[in-house]
């Protein structure tokens, strides 16, 4: 019995670590094609944004209209996810390099779970 509970508990630890990937690399992957609202679907209600020059807490919908407003004016040639971490209370950042055919910038953003979620808490795109 205790084998089969040590059992039931590393099985779901690892589902758990396996989704926290899934949402990394579903948010690299919407980064990568320019996607807001693949991104957006993972804002908390009220997000720290700042996108270039547009630094506040914005709703999720005003985050994704900045966000939208931005891949309009640069479009994406690449991106690649350069670092991630994850801290002790269990929240998760990923820092990245984002290049635009208006040039490169260093992208930022910061996971925590939220009940059984894990949402986008901070996101940052700064010139590089």
């Amino acid at each position: 019995m205790k084998t089969k509970s040590i059992l039931t508990l590393l099985v779901l630890s690892f589902s758990l670590f396996a989704f926290k990937v899934d949402v990394i690399d579903d948010i690299a992957s919407a980064i990568k094609s320019g996607n807001q609202k693949n991104i957006s679907k993972y804002f908390i209600d009220h997000i720290d944004l700042k996108i270039v020059d547009k630094e506040d807490v914005y709703s999720k919908q005003q985050a994704e209209m900045i966000l939208k407003d931005f891949f309009d004016k640069h479009s994406v040639k690449s991106y690649i996810v350069a670092h991630k971490s994850e801290a002790k209370n269990g929240s998760q950042y990923v820092i990245g390099t984002l290049e635009t055919t208006k040039g490169k910038f260093r992208t930022y953003f910061l996971i925590k779970t939220t009940g059984d979620k894990m949402l986008i808490q901070q996101f940052k795109i700064e010139n590089e």
